[in-house]
């Protein structure tokens, strides 16, 4: 599901467990991965973030889903004020840009939203500059509750980073966390770039999870 014509911004929101769930179920986000960013803490890990900020980096294909459109979903799904700063910098609402262009556009998305009287998001905003990966245990870590799924999987990615990285474990994380069913998916994996056979394939095996 990867392409050339996919960006990538990496957003801060609280524990990064549930964001990843709820990007990962929208069509158009092609991969969803959590991590530690923002701080200057070395190979930072769960229980040593230092200085850093729980993340998820999601890469989307814009032609499917708009920046704005996932904008939107971030600031209504947290309220910056009641985490920022909780266990220093671990939870803070924040967001690394990758260029100009996405800038310009999140500085649009948060005036529009002070002018529609939601006030201007206290989100801190800074360039990108590197991501460390979390653990594996906590890569799509709603889907991993349910070890059918996960088994079912393994017939299709066969390591971990093939699994953290996949579209279609992206979309049934967000169905293991309850934010999209079935039905929706089955419908999005219809319009994925690849024969119908596969899609086919795909969905059946789906649908034999049990979860």
């Amino acid at each position: 599901m990867n392409d050339n014509n996919t960006q990538t911004i990496t957003l801060g929101m609280g524990c990064f467990w549930g964001p990843d769930a709820l990007f990962g179920q929208l069509a158009g986000i092609t991969r969803t991965r959590v991590g530690y960013t923002g701080g200057t803490t070395d190979n930072p890990a769960t229980r040593h973030a230092g200085d850093h900020t729980e993340m998820v980096e999601i890469e989307f294909d814009p032609a499917v889903v708009k920046l704005e459109t996932i904008l939107d979903l971030y600031w209504n799904s947290h309220k910056p004020a009641n985490i920022n700063n909780y266990r220093d910098r671990l939870y803070n609402s924040l967001i690394l840009y990758r260029d100009q262009a996405q800038l310009s556009v999140i500085q649009e998305v948060m005036q529009k939203r002070g002018e529609q009287g939601s006030g201007v998001p206290d989100t801190e905003l800074t360039p990108f500059s590197v991501f460390y990966p979390a653990e594996d245990r906590n890569q799509k870590y709603y889907l991993k509750r349910y070890p059918d799924a996960v088994d079912k999987l393994r017939t299709l990615f066969k390591t971990e980073d093939d699994l953290t990285n996949a579209t279609l474990a992206a979309r049934l994380n967000g169905i293991a966390k309850g934010f999209a069913n079935m039905d929706t998916i089955i419908q999005d994996i219809r319009t994925w770039q690849i024969s119908s056979e596969e899609q086919e394939e795909i969905i059946q095996l789906i649908k034999q999870i049990k979860w």
